[in-house]
């Protein structure tokens, strides 16, 4: 299919998705050089689905390359996503979505302006984000219609990060960002190939290996500073991959694992190792891991981060920033230590050796309540948090009557020197 200048390959992998036909429409709609488009979808469909019909229109369609796949014979959503890539036939630009997103007036333009302005400066743009909000069932009046960028949120057990959205801190143009959102990727149409989706991960890990793999084959990451589209996160009542799959957990499993040894978390090697381990799915060689690392202000290895991360700084770090890991530790009092009977809440605080409040969390009055309840009449606290080590914890309970009473304190023994 011949192409005129400036197209974009549109990517969009569904999954049994009744918000797939009005996001096409819209996305048409709202475009405007709509016969610029290349949309490749991998409609992972169910044959009991009543809007499967929704798509039919755009079946004779040329700007279209819809791919059925019976939901019993997807592997997931990185699978997906790397057979749509195979469609790739040599477009300017790519564009990744989900199957559920509305979209501002001229969003082809508004994108490819400010993509081209960033390449004028020097960068090698990426531009994504977890983009802001819509409702279906509400639509348009409760889109939120503020730009949004990723922050660090924590490492989950299987040592992955999760991120979540905040709106942006500056407005005046792209931030810089260290993350990657699957559901809105802008960038050249090379990418596909370069940064081609592993197939071997299932769904958790794809967003960070691929933050670090865009990195690492010289990409900068940015997120817009407006609003380009819209995404649905809720998918309120509709059917997931892993709600079909019974073997979704173990496919989730190797993805993990496979993404351990990509990233090297927990000082994970790749053995038995070997060139084809992860092939054209591995890191690249315009930076090394370790400059991603500092770029970004996250230590795979250990599991850390800078201070930058925590306050939400945009990167990139310095060399002078210190890592620190998440602290985790049980503050143990009795209930003997508690003879109010109204509590509006009761603090518990974290101080470094300079009296500096490092973390707080208030137990409201029902978690007051359970712990009341315990049988051995200990009340174990736990507090977790990244950051300094701690030197000291506080408990102080608030009282309806009387206000800031009982105050009980403790040195953590395994961080004094």
């Amino acid at each position: 299919m011949a192409r005129s200048k400036e197209t974009i390959f549109i990517q969009m992998a569904s999954y049994r998705d009744p918000e797939l036909g009005p996001t096409l429409d819209d996305l048409l709609k709202q475009a405007q050089q709509p016969d610029n488009l290349h949309i490749c979808i991998c409609f992972q469909y169910s044959k009991e689905d009543k809007f499967n019909s929704d798509i039919d229109k755009y079946r004779d369609d040329k700007r279209f390359t819809i791919i059925d796949v019976d939901y019993t014979e997807t592997k997931g959503t990185c699978w997906a996503r790397n057979r749509i890539q195979q469609e790739y036939k040599g477009e300017t630009y790519t564009l990744q979505l989900d199957s559920h997103h509305r979209f501002v007036k001229n969003w082809d333009t508004k994108v490819k302006k400010m993509y081209n302005k960033l390449k004028k400066e020097g960068y090698n743009p990426l531009l994504t984000a977890y983009i802001p909000s819509y409702n279906p069932e509400n639509d348009p009046e409760e889109r939120i219609n503020e730009p949004w960028e990723l922050a660090f949120d924590r490492f989950i057990p299987e040592g992955a990060i999760f991120f979540l959205p905040q709106t942006m801190h500056d407005k005046d143009k792209p931030q810089l960002g260290r993350f990657f959102s699957a559901h809105f990727a802008f960038t050249e149409g090379k990418f596909c190939t370069k940064v081609p989706h592993d197939p071997n991960y299932y769904f958790h890990g794809e967003e960070i290996s691929l933050a670090v793999r865009a990195y690492t084959h010289g990409y900068d990451i940015f997120y817009p500073n407006e609003v380009i589209a819209w995404h649905e996160y809720t998918r309120k009542g509709r059917t997931k991959h892993w709600d079909d799959d019974k073997t979704w957990v173990q496919k989730n499993t190797t993805s993990h694992a496979r993404n351990r040894q990509l990233l090297g978390v927990d000082g994970e090697v790749c053995s038995p190792c070997n060139e084809k381990t992860f092939d054209k799915y591995g890191l690249g060689k315009e930076r090394t891991l370790e400059d991603y690392e500092l770029f970004a202000g996250v230590r795979f290895s250990d599991r850390s981060v800078t201070q930058r991360v925590l306050d939400k700084v945009p990167p990139p770090g310095s060399k002078y920033d210190m890592f620190f890991q998440k602290f985790k530790h049980c503050i143990d009092v009795h209930n003997d230590s508690f003879s109010y009977d109204d509590y509006t809440f009761i603090a518990i605080i974290l101080h470094d050796k300079q009296g500096k409040e490092l973390y707080r969390k208030d137990l409201s009055k029902e978690e007051v309540l359970n712990y009341r309840a315990s049988l051995d009449g200990w009340w174990k606290l736990w507090v977790e948090y990244t950051g300094p080590l701690p030197h000291k914890w506080i408990v102080w309970p608030h009282s309806e009557k009387d206000g800031w009473v009982e105050y009980r304190e403790g040195v953590i023994a395994n961080t004094v020197s």
